[in-house]
């Protein structure tokens, strides 16, 4: 889908018309529904596992709730913000991502990675950020060079040069899912911009090959690969959490065994507040909190892309298309991931897995999302 075509403003312009008023009220009720059942399933999911390290039971509900807090003021704040103003801030933004990407690599390693900055309060994850900070690169990169890269289309290489040296930090963490993740959604962002698609699929080929080669190098993603195609036959070394996350959906039947009243979350399935959270969230509510979850990630993507698709700029349009297809594309890689789809990948789920990094800047993404829906003539 092209987002810049048939529209008759030239394609860098000040963004005007905008008005609270017209804000999209069904996209913020959707954010609201899944920040709760979120909370809810993360503290069910965490409490026994809080209380087994002795940190009480709602040790790390109490902690999530004041980083929704948090990330609810900067959403806010994001939404009411004149984001014409703040575009000549997003290259110097890019830049320090990219620093502070740099430094985290130096950090003191947790569970043999290095993905955060320790600032007592909370850990910083620099890559979760990063996702913030791509997608408004590329968006204002676009709008602003659009002439220029229809006339010469060696004017991309900018782009993919400086998201590359992001995705590389990231990489280096270690951490491939995330670099996935982008690199996809700045195709997609590609393809709405109106690029030839020959130009869209080598780069896209060129990452799976990376990506192919990058597991086949590391023996650890490999062995994450031979347990993905049978978890059970690896149930006791490589393919456990995925078969624990496979017993604890299926166990739930179609209304599943009641809020708190999973199985696998009594230390079976690890660290189950984080990154496997749907399994718990499965079991306790079945097939119909499953699809509760599904069909709310799924209304936010129609939401966001009809706001890109009425927005009214080509800076708006791939900002609200690119900021939106980042959360929910991210929720489908993790909801897959626990369903045996796809092979097991450190990727939280929007709204549920426990982080302050990630929470926030989820959060902040609708903000600007909402903030774009906020413009006269956008539909609801």
């Amino acid at each position: 889908m092209d987002f810049s075509s048939g529209r008759s403003k030239p394609t860098h312009n000040v963004i005007s018309n905008r008005s609270l008023k017209f804000i999209n009220y069904p996209l913020l009720f959707i954010v609201l529904i899944l920040l709760f059942t979120g909370l809810v399933a993360m503290y069910s999911a965490s409490a026994i596992y809080a209380e087994n390290k002795g940190l009480g039971s709602f040790f790390y509900a109490r902690r999530q709730g004041l980083w929704i807090i948090m990330g609810l003021f900067f959403a806010a704040f994001t939404a009411r913000a004149d984001l014409e103003k703040m575009r000549p801030y997003i290259k110097p933004a890019f830049a320090v991502t990219a620093l502070l990407l740099l430094i985290t690599l130096f950090m003191p390693p947790v569970a043999h990675v290095r993905r955060w900055i320790p600032l007592g309060f909370m850990k910083l994850q620099m890559s979760e950020f990063a996702k913030l900070a791509v997608i408004l690169y590329v968006a204002d990169y676009f709008d602003r060079n659009m002439s220029a890269i229809q006339a010469d289309w060696t004017t991309l290489r900018k782009p993919f040069i400086a998201v590359s040296v992001i995705l590389g930090f990231i990489y280096l963490e270690p951490d491939l899912g995330t670099p996935a993740l982008l690199f996809t959604v700045m195709m997609f962002m590609f393809a709405a911009a109106g690029i030839k698609l020959r130009y869209v699929f080598a780069p896209f080929a060129a990452g799976i090959l990376a990506v192919g080669l990058a597991i086949l190098h590391t023996p650890y993603r490999l062995a994450r690969l031979t347990s993905y195609l049978s978890p059970f036959e690896h149930a006791s070394g490589a393919g456990y959490q995925l078969a624990q996350s496979l017993l604890a959906v299926g166990s739930g039947g179609w209304f599943g065994k009641g809020l708190g009243a999973s199985k696998l979350k009594l230390l079976y399935l690890p660290e189950a507040h984080t990154d496997f959270i749907f399994p718990i969230f499965a079991e306790e509510t079945g097939l119909a909190g499953g699809l509760l979850v599904v069909g709310l990630f799924t209304a936010l993507l129609v939401k966001g892309t009809r706001i890109a698709c009425n927005a009214p700029s080509l800076f708006t349009s791939l900002a609200a298309f690119g900021l939106t297809l980042t959360v929910t594309l991210q929720a489908f890689f993790n909801l897959s991931m626990a369903i045996g789809l796809i092979p097991t990948k450190g990727i939280p789920l929007p709204f549920f897995s426990y982080g302050g990094s990630s929470v926030m800047v989820t959060l902040i993404m609708m903000g600007v999302v909402l903030n774009i829906s906020a413009h006269r003539g956008n539909s609801r």
